[in-house]
């Protein structure tokens, strides 16, 4: 769907990015990472078409950024991390003016333009002033004209920025609803987000890419191996001896009990071996009428990846 090769972007003797590749495959969504000043919206801005590289080549869906700017162009939903807004507009007036710019056929648009709308919750705010709209409803607007001309693919850059806790939920859910039709490339700094609705990221650092993969193999890279915790009430060793038949499960060590009978063990995990294990230890405990009370990871998050990475 989208292929970096060896992307470069130089302002003089300052190199913003220095030889970026990576791949977006279809239906995925990608989180880009990376500190201030490390090149992250270069990058995205040299994807959407908006900057040109100096050297290198994106591929858009089959089309060169450069030679089919078009068609390329057609493929891709851009929400920048300032929306590019007409705050003396109204709301339809605006998302009917992108509509021009994108050049939805006219008889397509009454229904698209509800569609989306509806979508992202702003039909209500529908004739209203952007400029008279709060924070949230603002940045709803931003990823509704990236939804314009119903794009494969969508760029978003910072989309939670600046709102409160339950806009982010609500922009997180929304995001998580368009993953399931579009490929989404999404950057932010609030790395809870990427860790909830990304598959892989990529982490970018001094311009160039320092890791790609999923979060569960990046938390795996950084402590050599997975852990997971798992609270339960049953007989402690028949317990271990069971779980450590399942494939995958390297060791277990016991973290506490107490006088309730109710134990904490920590489980290793290659998932080389065994893949991912949480099912299967799930229906092992069920299986055997042992309760589960609390199952959960122990590897680092993404920040403490990402701060790993990022500061080595």
């Amino acid at each position: 769907m989208i292929e970096i090769k060896d992307l470069h972007k130089s302002y003089g003797d300052k190199h913003a990015v220095r030889g970026i590749s990576f791949k977006v495959e279809k239906g995925e969504v990608l989180g880009f990472l990376g500190p201030n000043g490390a090149g992250k919206s270069t990058t995205m801005n040299i994807i959407s078409g908006y900057l040109s590289m100096t050297s290198g080549s994106v591929i858009i869906n089959g089309h060169d950024i450069l030679d089919e700017p078009e068609e390329a162009k057609k493929c891709i939903g851009y929400l920048p991390e300032l929306p590019p807004l007409y705050l003396d507009m109204t709301v339809l007036e605006y998302l009917t003016f992108v509509c021009d710019l994108k050049k939805v056929p006219k008889d397509q648009r009454k229904v698209q333009l509800a569609k989306i709308l509806s979508m992202v919750k702003i039909t209500d705010v529908a004739d209203r002033l952007i400029g008279n709209l709060s924070k949230g409803y603002k940045q709803r607007v931003g990823i509704a004209q990236a939804l314009v001309g119903d794009p494969e693919i969508l760029i978003l850059d910072e989309p939670t920025v600046g709102l409160d806790p339950n806009q982010i939920l609500e922009i997180r859910k929304l995001i998580s609803k368009l993953a399931k039709t579009k490929t989404i490339i999404i950057s932010s700094h609030i790395l809870s987000e990427i860790q909830a609705m990304c598959d892989r990221v990529v982490i970018i650092n001094h311009g160039k890419v320092a890791a790609i993969d999923t979060i569960t193999d990046l938390s795996a890279r950084l402590t050599g191996n997975s852990k997971l915790l798992l609270c339960f009430k049953g007989a402690i060793k028949d317990v271990i001896n069971s779980l450590r038949t399942i494939p995958g499960v390297s060791s277990i060590s016991e973290r506490v009990t107490n006088e309730s009978g109710i134990h904490e063990i920590e489980i290793i995990v290659d998932y080389s071996a065994g893949g991912d294990v949480r099912a299967n230890i799930f229906y092992n405990m069920a299986k055997n009428g042992w309760p589960i009370l609390e199952f959960r990871s122990l590897d680092p998050t993404l920040e403490e990846v990402f701060l790993s990475i990022t500061s080595a």
